[in-house]
């Protein structure tokens, strides 16, 4: 212990180099502050997660609450303004420690020059600002940006994650986004059709289905509307199609879709009603 205080108070001798006991106490303390930084940089990160995390999930348990996909992105999107806050901050603090007033203009000359050679950052923090007020989608809905498509995992406000159904991760910046489609907005569609012989009773046949879809609709809780017959939708050369249609809440419909072929299919057999048969002449 003696051997190291006297090192600290006596100049240190590297060779020929002599390097004054002043210098190194400026350079640790330098060394010192850095590391404070970025512990602090920790700290506001893992505090202001854990923050945010409790307002969100304080405010889904609210009555007048947003739903629980606004939330989510309204906990994505303030996550991301930590980030750059505490990087923007951060970073700043450190030149300042290791280069002092001139660091901090040569940083603001850069930073001017970056920001005139960074104008799609720019744009797609401003496009990403309209997503959000706009509320143009959320975290989990079901969309598509142009040829992209897939489950909305993350937004913030320079990019938007899209996690597509074969398990691709496609990251859009927002300033390149022109065109989105929501497929969980609103009432989603359910379409059925089914396709009966021409020597089949089609009076019975659209008789059984009605009755099957008045069955459904008070057995699936999801059903927003109908379903119910729209009669004869197309006339073929193997049978007769017929359109069955309704609405559903969004995510529902393509359960309900196939729940409600094979009743249907399961219906018109029992009622011993003829499905079409390809004919192979010989």
């Amino acid at each position: 212990m003696k051997k190291i205080i006297e090192l600290l108070n006596n100049d240190l001798n590297i060779g020929d180099f002599i390097i004054p006991k002043e210098s190194i106490f400026n350079l640790g303390y330098k060394v010192f502050k850095t590391i404070s930084i970025l512990l602090l940089m920790i700290i506001c990160f893992k505090i202001g997660k854990a923050v945010i995390n409790k307002v969100v999930d304080r405010e889904k348990k609210f009555k007048f609450s947003m739903d629980e996909r606004k939330s989510q992105t309204l906990g994505a999107v303030l996550k991301s303004i930590l980030r750059y806050s505490v990087y923007f901050v951060g970073l700043f603090g450190i030149v300042e420690i290791w280069l002092g007033t001139i660091g901090l203009t040569l940083a603001g000359i850069g930073g001017v020059a970056v920001g005139f050679g960074s104008q799609s950052l720019v744009k797609d923090m401003i496009n990403g600002f309209f997503i959000l007020f706009e509320d143009q989608y959320s975290v989990g809905d079901n969309i598509n940006i142009d040829d992209k498509g897939g489950i909305v995992e993350s937004i913030e406000l320079r990019i938007t994650k899209i996690r597509a159904f074969n398990g691709d991760l496609h990251t859009i910046p927002n300033g390149s986004i022109t065109k989105v489609t929501n497929h969980s907005r609103g009432d989603q569609r359910i379409l059925v059709e089914v396709e009966i012989s021409h020597q089949a009773n089609l009076d019975k046949a659209l008789g059984v289905i009605s009755i099957l879809c008045n069955k459904f609709k008070e057995e699936n809780e999801d059903v927003i509307e109908g379903p119910e017959t729209l009669g004869v939708s197309a006339l073929k050369a193997t049978g007769i199609t017929i359109s069955i249609a309704g609405k559903a809440r969004p995510w529902a419909q393509y359960n309900l879709e196939m729940k409600l072929r094979k009743e249907v299919s399961d219906t018109l057999k029992a009622a011993n009603i003829e499905m079409p048969w390809p004919v192979i002449d010989c």
